[in-house]
């Protein structure tokens, strides 16, 4: 181990982080070959899923969780005009669309009831009971219809070397991708994308605060959201296209925020949290990153490293030590909660002693 200087920051980025970018790169476009051509299969069976996207390496649907844990969006088709429902009634409901005689229990502000009749154009299918009890559009029917056409395309696409259903705790559907480097773990996620409204319960930007531009979050806004299904009863908000342009650009002050990030994602991945499963995602330490400087919006606050580095893991330590991290466009939501306390416990303890005496494993 050596003393924290510029020139160590250096060599750490060149021999850890330039080195990760390369491993990941390759991955993901070769799980998104698979993918690509997993879901083409899926679209050409049941018109309801869209294939991803062609577009390679920087694929908005693939999110890149660790080097080995990757979450996918699936396109659904043919539901268009979103508007917001105001109306309220509770649902009697199970999943499977047996009664209940009490009430399924509300959704949390990350998620939301989902009906067809919230769409001014929507393929008959979605009003088929494979998807749709009393007029919602079901997360869990979704998925189960969708883990079918995985399974049954692993095998006409003729990937079952390269692709395995993996058992899931939830309803989600995974599956392990072969790499010629390593195994990567997928989770595939059914997506409604409404890129034409903002949803209301995300009251962003807060008031009076210099960033992101005023440009920048009418460019946000106007991007929309997307819907996921990846529990029960209720769809989960999803920002991504959001989180993508506040990524871009993010230092065109000459400032050094994405240096910061890139080096604090390494430290994470190689001493802090590492494993296949971590606790702390890239997804956690992005919405650190935009915590930090939506407080920090000065140009001056990202010109020195070091500073700007220690602030950031600070936060960082904060947010793990208090098991609590504010979502960034919903702020009543913890992304923590359910996380494994012990394990959030072990990443501060590791945090605290780089605190205080901050230095690189070079080796």
């Amino acid at each position: 181990m050596k003393p924290f200087t510029d020139e160590d920051v250096e060599i750490y980025i060149q021999s850890k982080v330039e080195r990760r970018h390369s491993l990941v790169s390759k991955a993901v476009e070769e799980v998104h070959k698979i993918i690509q051509q997993l879901t083409a299969e899926i679209s050409y069976k049941a018109t309801r899923f869209q294939a991803i996207s062609n577009s390679g390496i920087h694929n908005e649907n693939i999110k890149v969780l660790a080097p080995s844990q990757f979450l996918i969006t699936v396109p659904l088709r043919g539901l268009t005009g979103y508007r917001e429902c105001q109306v309220r009634h509770w649902r009697y409901y199970t999943v499977h669309g047996a009664k209940l005689l009490s009430s399924v229990r509300d959704p949390e502000e990350l998620h939301q009831w989902l009906e067809v009749e919230q769409f001014s154009k929507s393929l008959q299918q979605w009003h088929e009971t494979d998807v749709n009890i009393e007029g919602d559009l079901v997360p869990a029917k979704v998925l189960i219809v969708f883990r079918e056409l995985v399974e049954k395309s692993i095998i006409s696409c003729n990937l079952s070397s390269k692709v395995t259903m993996l058992e899931s705790f939830s309803s989600g559907v995974r599956v392990a991708v072969e790499t010629s480097e390593s195994q990567v773990e997928v989770e595939l996620v059914p997506a409604v994308e409404i890129p034409t409204c903002w949803p209301e319960k995300a009251r962003w930007p807060r008031c009076l605060k210099r960033w992101p531009s005023q440009e920048k979050v009418q460019c946000i806004k106007s991007l929309g959201f997307d819907l996921l299904a990846r529990s029960n009863y209720h769809w989960q908000l999803c920002f991504s296209r959001a989180e993508r342009i506040l990524m871009e650009g993010l230092d065109e002050d000459g400032g050094c925020r994405m240096k910061c990030f890139r080096v604090m994602r390494q430290m994470k991945e190689d001493v802090w949290c590492a494993g296949n499963k971590p606790v702390i995602t890239a997804y956690h330490l992005q919405t650190v990153l935009f915590w930090t400087c939506e407080k920090y919006p000065r140009t001056k606050d990202w010109r020195c490293f070091p500073e700007a580095f220690l602030r950031l893991v600070q936060k960082l330590h904060k947010c793990v030590s208090q098991h609590f991290l504010k979502h960034y466009f919903l702020k009543n939501t913890n992304l923590l909660k359910y996380a494994n306390t012990s394990d959030l416990d072990l990443v501060a303890s590791r945090l605290t002693v780089f605190l205080e005496n901050p230095v690189f494993c070079l080796d």
